[in-house]
């Protein structure tokens, strides 16, 4: 939301040198539906079925990409491994606050909408494939944050990024708009890529 395809060049640029193909997957939040995005999003997760694949989605992208491989037809291959970067898997408490700005809904439409309505967020099913999910914690927390004493990103608590079934949960001192441009963040997802490697562990720090 708000971004384009270019916000994740530099983890494709690293992907690519590590010798895996990568496209990218752009939309416009303002003037296009979830129905019209994800059905987008499919149709091209439909494409590249032919073979092993990960997909990898920031914040919004993540929760799209949930919906999308949930929507892909029977005897279609999943993908590897969702890994989503900073994603929303419960309401935000900030959409909340601000659904009815009418700078927000101008900028995040239908999207912004979802994100708002726990019983929306809810409809998107769960993961059938292994999940890495990477949270962010460097937000400013205490009597002046919006998240009080919770760990969060600066648009996210730790909290609202968890979802059940997902098989590792990582978090680390990042901040949202940027998590996927660190570099500790690019090496783990190139192993996740290349390896499929995940830890045993469902929290790290």
């Amino acid at each position: 939301m708000g971004r384009t395809p270019l916000s994740m060049w530099r983890l494709a640029r690293a992907l690519r040198r590590a010798g895996t193909a990568t496209e990218l997957f752009g939309y416009v939040a303002a003037w296009q539906t979830v129905e019209q995005i994800v059905g987008r999003l499919r149709a091209r997760l439909e494409t590249m079925a032919d073979g092993d694949y990960v997909v990898i989605g920031h914040s919004l992208g993540g929760l799209l990409l949930r919906a999308a491989v949930a929507a892909l037809p029977p005897g279609i291959r999943r993908p590897h491994r969702i890994i989503m970067l900073a994603t929303p898997n419960h309401s935000p408490r900030l959409a909340q606050r601000f659904e009815h700005a009418w700078w927000y809904r101008a900028l995040n439409g239908d999207a912004g909408a979802l994100l708002a309505h726990e019983s929306r967020m809810a409809e998107i099913p769960h993961l059938d494939v292994p999940c890495t999910i990477i949270a962010g914690t460097r937000g400013v927390s205490g009597r002046w944050s919006p998240f009080g004493n919770e760990m969060n990103d600066g648009l996210l608590s730790v909290t609202e990024t968890e979802m059940a079934g997902a098989d590792e949960w990582i978090s680390l001192p990042l901040r949202h708009p940027f998590i996927m441009n660190d570099a500790g963040v690019r090496e783990l997802v190139k192993r996740r890529c290349l390896m499929g490697e995940a830890s045993d562990e469902r929290r790290e720090t």
